[in-house]
């Protein structure tokens, strides 16, 4: 009976680092592709190949770490919140290109129930936060920071639907934005997890500067009104 329990026991915890494992490589490999995609032409075709590969590199690793943040002795509810939220990323980065398209009116279902869930459970991380600073719970300012800025990105999106057809570039301005956001994930998980620093400053460093970068590409690419 007690060899039965050390038997199931490690291999629950092979499991777990198994999972660690390809949700690390994976993750890897995204942020390894985004670096390409970043530093190549934009629109050219090994652009476009990488970041596919990072789309698909973040989307599975991401989906993987959904499962290990809910396993015995790895339950993080703010990582499990964070990788929904890289996901979200990715899908609403990527469905922005379908806004190029002519015969694109208006925002579909799709669209609608990407941001529709990122605003939802914004909202939540954003309560958890205003509650746990108001409790003195630790590292509280993380879920209100990622919520806000969830809420932030989600709501403009919504605004997005109601103008990308008379606004010029907007679809690409919320291409570029959404991608690297999940990008930014990427570096940020690499430098939590990789790492191992998990001080304040390096959750919130790298959305700072990428924000900043966003903000160039924004003024770069000049979004405006279409003139008619």
């Amino acid at each position: 009976m007690i060899f039965e329990v050390i038997t199931i026991k490690l291999t629950m915890e092979q499991t777990i680092t198994i999972f660690i494992y390809i949700h690390a490589f994976f993750g890897g490999v995204g942020l390894i592709a985004g670096i390409l995609s970043i530093i190549t032409k934009k629109g050219s075709p090994i652009h476009k190949k990488t970041g596919k590969l990072f789309s698909a590199g973040m989307m599975i690793s991401s989906l993987i770490s959904l499962p290990i943040a809910w396993m015995p002795n790895h339950e993080n509810l703010f990582l499990f919140l964070i990788g929904l939220f890289t996901m979200y990323l990715v899908l609403a980065g990527n469905r922005a290109l379908s806004f190029k398209s002519k015969h694109k009116k208006q925002a579909d279902w799709a669209d609608k129930t990407i941001s529709g869930s990122m605003l939802f459970f914004s909202v939540i991380m954003t309560t958890l936060g205003i509650y746990g600073i108001a409790t003195g719970v630790t590292n509280s300012i993380l879920f209100l920071f990622f919520g806000a800025f969830g809420l932030f990105m989600t709501i403009k999106d919504f605004r997005f639907f109601k103008t990308f057809a008379t606004t010029k570039n907007s679809w690409l301005a919320t291409h570029i934005s959404k991608i690297i956001g999940a990008f930014i994930a990427s570096i940020t998980a690499f430098i939590v997890a990789g790492l191992g620093i998990g001080s304040l400053i390096a959750w919130i460093t790298p959305t700072i500067l990428g924000t900043i970068y966003i903000i160039y590409w924004n003024r770069k690419i000049k979004v405006k009104p279409v003139t008619r």
